[in-house]
């Protein structure tokens, strides 16, 4: 298993809907991160600084097989066309990044 966590700004006239798009997930992008081998998937908000902050343990062998197999699904297409013009991707990410990744700098078991 490895965790994996990314970060992304929100913009601030998003937040509520935002929000309320993540309380009713649909169906069909669940099972796809289910089927990316993708568990206990969290996302946390900071505000004021309107950071968000995506938490997962990934317990596949192959992650960027298994998040293009994602990607390609129409269901994920759709749902990132509604989420990611909420989102402010950072200026310090990396040139193939949306969400910036994180280094896991501490673990306690």
């Amino acid at each position: 298993m490895q965790r994996m966590a990314h970060c992304i700004g929100l913009k601030p006239d998003a937040i509520e809907i935002y929000k309320r798009v993540h309380s009713e997930v649909w169906p069909e992008v669940l099972e796809l991160i289910s089927q990316a081998n993708i568990r206990n998937y969290s996302i946390f908000l900071r505000e004021p600084e309107n950071l968000l902050f995506a938490y997962w343990e990934y317990h596949g062998t192959d992650f960027a097989a298994d998040a293009a197999r994602m990607a390609a699904a129409p269901a994920m297409q759709k749902w990132w066309e509604l989420c990611d013009p909420m989102q402010e991707p950072l200026a310090s990410r990396a040139t193939h990044e949306w969400w910036a990744r994180m280094e896991e700098v501490f673990h306690h078991p």
